[in-house]
């Protein structure tokens, strides 16, 4: 009896400790541009994160309606991180978020991305029509011109 409540104990643990993973690995985050939301997305991918990502950021957006652009910050990911999906894969994965997000009438924006990744990408023959910047500071500068707005304006 005691062995069983043990092992109930750490099940629970467990996914207690799962869920604080799984919340911290794809944080949304709005910007100081209104409208804008930014999700970090860092270490170790896998089909499984990529579709939490992508599901957190279509909770988030419908909850919060005035949500206009999202933001995937791709700084921390390294080519090691993503050494097990195959790049198809991750074409398909980016592909299915960006339509999702377009049907749901949010802007997808890309960042971060490494030059090693974007060559092996590249290299793959994948084609994916996206919005990509070099970083963060330069999607935001971009979307600041376009409402002619500046941080100054917003503070």
């Amino acid at each position: 009896m005691k062995q069983e409540l043990d092992v109930q104990q750490l099940k629970d643990k467990i996914k207690y400790y799962e869920n604080i993973i799984n919340n911290m690995s794809a944080p949304v985050i709005p910007s100081v541009v209104p409208g804008t939301i930014l999700i970090p997305i860092a270490g170790y991918m896998f089909k499984e994160r990529f579709d939490m990502i992508q599901t957190k950021t279509l909770q988030y957006s419908a909850i919060h309606r005035d949500t206009e652009r999202a933001i995937f910050d791709f700084t921390g990911v390294a080519v090691e991180d993503v050494a097990s999906f195959d790049y198809n894969d991750l074409a398909t994965e980016i592909f299915q978020l960006n339509s999702s997000l377009k049907l749901m009438g949010i802007r997808p924006i890309y960042v971060g991305f490494n030059p090693r990744f974007v060559r092996e990408i590249v290299h793959a023959g994948i084609h994916v029509e996206i919005e990509t910047y070099v970083s963060f500071r330069a999607a935001l500068k971009k979307l600041l011109q376009e409402s002619n707005q500046s941080l100054h304006s917003l503070g």
